[in-house]
């Protein structure tokens, strides 16, 4: 495992002061990107990138990574249900081995199982247009992972003010 990927909490103790995380989603075709404040408490859905090339899929990233002072990455990691890693986890540690030859900034993985769901349904329950769900449903769920990986590192008080 490199050196860039690290545990959610070792990701968050090493933040500088006001850092601020960016999620990702990986699908086939999407990524949702969410990112949060530099308070680490509220992540908020940003954009979803149609995926082309890994290399100008990449790029868009980091260029959202900079022009929103990144300074750490959290994965969603698509675990099956019963918590094994399946074909979809191992495409997704192959994504971010990738990245790494292209970033410095550290990476942190987050269970993703059911933050599609829970996106949806927090679409649905906002009145949201399906046409408009299905156009930000990634993003969201990129917001979802970010938003549980945020409360996991509160809930352990790891992160130094």
């Amino acid at each position: 495992m490199s050196a860039n990927v690290r545990e959610l909490e070792d990701l968050v103790n090493g933040l500088p002061k006001g850092g601020r995380l960016m999620a990702l989603d990986l699908g086939t075709k999407t990524i949702g990107v969410a990112v949060c404040d530099g308070g680490l408490s509220i992540a908020t859905p940003l954009t979803t990138i149609r995926r082309t090339k890994f290399t100008q899929d990449v790029e868009q990233l980091l260029k959202i990574a900079s022009d929103y002072s990144i300074a750490g990455i959290v994965i969603g990691l698509p675990l099956n249900m019963d918590g094994s890693e399946g074909p979809r986890a191992q495409s997704t540690r192959a994504f971010v081995r990738n990245l790494l030859r292209h970033s410095d900034l550290p990476v942190a993985f987050q269970d993703e199982r059911l933050s599609t769901v829970a996106a949806e349904e927090a679409m649905i329950a906002a009145d949201i247009r399906k046409a408009k769900r299905r156009e930000n449903i990634d993003a969201a769920a990129a917001q979802v992972i970010l938003q549980a990986a945020l409360e996991r590192a509160a809930r352990r008080d790891t992160h130094q003010p």
